[in-house]
């Protein structure tokens, strides 16, 4: 493969010389990725989806309402990659693969006669140029808070990383370009100002009556006048925001509202986004990707009214030190029970990102058990028994176990790249279900 011939090459060129040089090599390893499979965004609709949380939930939940509607889909997302009936997982640790690869998947789907490819598309990816030679028909902005700022050098530098991706519609062939926006952000200006053939934006307001409930979402879709109530097994405000997000999205492809409706009604959840682990237990087990501190609080605030406990690790190795101890002070404002545990400490003293986190703790002693799998088990052994050792009367009812940071990361990241396989849900599975037959 080309791409890995370049970076082979890489290796031997100084490293002022290459930083030099390093936008041309990003542009030129696009450019032949799109001249090696021909351009084949240029012979299907595309729909990008970015922002900082939701982009996988969105590109899921939009290809549900595609395929209800009849259409072919092809997926590219942080959880998976799909193209026609064929789906499998994603082990490459990239939410946006390279060049080559996104080039490679379109061709296929582009083969396999699929309508639509939906791509999850990021800031990361657009400091690689891998959002270059992408013909977009629309584009979907979810939300925008602090992420990668060690990669970006500041905030704005990330947001506007962003913005380029909505931006470069203006290169896009497509006849008809839209953009659709989360209007409740405060950075959905930023997005507009780009330029394309539609703009749409959605807010919460406009499914006014809505409730937001642990086991699911009601809302008001196409209007309080004459719009129907739509029911969600999916959990939280956050949730909503997707739904819209990914309704809006085929709107603008002429999905009609009964389609949209139809679709999000039978959807039943994404792995590792808000995903329950049942096993027969009486008490809650969700397994979830939060690994922001707004994407944490916006979970724990969905299970405020549980006796929350919290399995959290730092995130990655190496980056965005910064929200580590933010993430222990929301621990330590909603959880009752706190477990800090190893999590993706590549090249970073794993024992080191625990007590950054731990730093805002201030509350609540937090046991501290690097073993991950050990500290679910912990967490299932006090969810379901006494502090004594005895089997709670309830069983259980009314706690809720958190699991966050990983979602459906394939492996534990550690020095020098090693990877260990790894599934928060699997190993979940297995404890549970290891628990309840000693009961």
């Amino acid at each position: 493969m080309l791409d890995n011939t370049l970076a082979k090459i890489r290796r031997f060129i100084p490293t002022k010389l290459f930083h030099f040089f390093q936008p041309a090599y990003h542009y030129s390893l696009a450019l032949a990725a799109a001249l090696w499979y021909s351009f084949p965004s240029r012979h299907i609709k595309v729909i990008g989806v970015t922002g900082t949380k939701g982009k996988s939930s969105t590109t899921e939940i939009l290809n549900a309402i595609l395929e209800e509607a009849g259409y072919r889909t092809a997926v590219s997302n942080t959880i998976r990659h799909k193209i026609g009936d064929e789906s499998f997982d994603n082990l490459y640790k990239m939410s946006m693969p390279g060049r080559f690869f996104v080039q490679r998947l379109i061709r296929k789907a582009v083969k396999a006669k699929c309508d639509y490819v939906i791509l999850e598309m990021t800031s990361q990816g657009t400091l690689l140029y891998r959002h270059k030679f992408l013909h977009l028909d629309a584009f979907v902005f979810t939300n925008l808070s602090p992420e990668h700022i060690d990669s970006h050098g500041s905030f704005e530098n990330y947001a506007a990383a962003k913005a380029k991706i909505a931006c470069e519609m203006i290169h896009s062939k497509k006849a008809q370009r839209t953009i659709i926006v989360n209007g409740d952000d405060k950075e959905a200006g930023r997005f507009l100002t780009c330029e394309a053939d539609k703009k749409m934006t959605y807010s919460a307001k406009d499914v006014e009556p809505y409730e937001i409930l642990k086991q699911g979402i009601t809302f008001t879709f196409g209007g309080k006048e004459h719009g129907r109530k739509v029911a969600s097994p999916l959990s939280g405000l956050f949730n909503l925001y997707n739904i819209l997000a990914a309704a809006n999205a085929a709107r603008s492809q002429g999905v009609n509202d009964d389609t949209i409706a139809r679709a999000i009604t039978k959807f039943t959840g994404i792995k590792g986004r808000v995903e329950r682990i049942e096993a027969g237990q009486k008490f809650t087990v969700i397994v979830d990707y939060a690994h922001t501190p707004d994407s944490l609080e916006k979970l724990y605030q969905v299970f405020e009214t549980s006796s929350i406990i919290a399995i959290l690790g730092g995130t990655g190795g190496g980056r965005d030190n910064w929200k580590r101890k933010e993430m222990g002070r929301l621990a330590d404002r909603y959880c009752d029970d706190i477990i800090l545990t190893d999590e993706d400490p590549y090249d970073e003293d794993p024992k080191k990102i625990v007590a950054d986190v731990a730093a805002g703790i201030t509350e609540i002693q937090p046991t501290i058990i690097m073993d991950r799998r050990e500290a679910i088990r912990e967490a299932i052994r006090r969810a379901g028994t006494n502090p004594d050792g005895t089997p709670r009367e309830d069983g259980g009812a009314g706690i809720a176990i958190l699991i966050t940071g990983k979602g459906t990361d394939p492996y534990i990241m550690g020095p020098n790249n090693t990877k260990t396989p790894w599934g928060d849900s699997q190993i979940a599975h297995e404890e549970l279900h290891a628990f309840l037959a000693r009961k």
